[in-house]
């Protein structure tokens, strides 16, 4: 069994699927309970398809990678592992939290300039900077109360999807599932819900976290927001 240290320094592994399924689903119990995970794992959301946009790009360099509290927990996380195959998953996870550290940066590079011949970066982050310019669909379920809105971005991969989220109590594991027209399911983004939950009283912020999905965006019928025991939350028609 995992110990309570090694499993906060899971998260970034969490995130990325680099899990056995035994690690995953008792890491899924510690994180619905540890507020501290909740909101790493919500600002990690999404580095696969971030990963995926800028396989190219990216190149490795001589000077260290940029970084911050979050690099260096991934990278302790990296020093702390035992065994081989846990060392090469984190090795993964390192490389992905350097991507989204430096992607709004790439991103602009890429993007051209702002006629001055100066690169232009995002100030927000990627999840609140496509709320923000994405296509926008919301839907509210009566029943559970929970409010969602999803942004829709066309990607060469497929579609960036970013997710806000209000009006639901933890603790609960849920995932944002896209549903195409034709039938087929595909995990965008998964989390965990805190007790005081999320756009509640007790909580007034909603979640704001990303991902993505290999289907286009023209392909996709409506997005589901379930929890872990296959209850849904609400329903997002595209």
């Amino acid at each position: 069994m995992t110990s309570p240290q090694e499993q906060h320094l899971d998260v970034g592994a969490y995130v990325l699927g680099l899990l056995e399924p035994e690690e995953m689903a008792e890491f899924a119990v510690h994180l619905a309970g540890c507020a501290r995970c909740t909101a790493e794992a919500a600002e990690l959301s999404g580095l696969e398809p971030l990963l995926a946009e800028y396989a190219d790009a990216v190149r490795p360099v001589t000077d260290p990678a940029p970084g911050g509290e979050l690099l260096e927990r991934m990278v302790a996380e990296v020093t702390a592992v035992r065994r081989t195959s846990r060392t090469r998953r984190l090795f993964l996870v390192v490389a992905a939290v350097a991507v989204l550290i430096a992607g709004p940066l790439v991103g602009a590079s890429l993007g051209g300039d702002d006629g001055a011949g100066a690169p232009v970066a995002h100030s927000t982050s990627p999840a609140q900077d496509l709320m923000e310019h994405g296509t926008l669909r919301t839907a509210t379920d009566r029943t559970s109360g929970a409010v969602a809105t999803v942004a829709l971005e066309d990607k060469k991969w497929g579609t960036h999807v970013a997710l806000r989220l209000g009006g639901v109590k933890g603790p609960l594991s849920c995932s944002l599932i896209a549903v195409a027209r034709d039938g087929r399911e595909q995990t965008v983004t998964s989390w965990a819900v805190p007790e005081a939950g999320y756009g509640t009283s007790a909580q007034q912020d909603a979640l704001v976290t990303h991902g993505g999905v290999g289907f286009p965006a023209t392909q996709i019928d409506h997005f589901e927001v379930r929890t872990t025991e296959g209850a849904e939350l609400v329903a997002i028609p595209v």
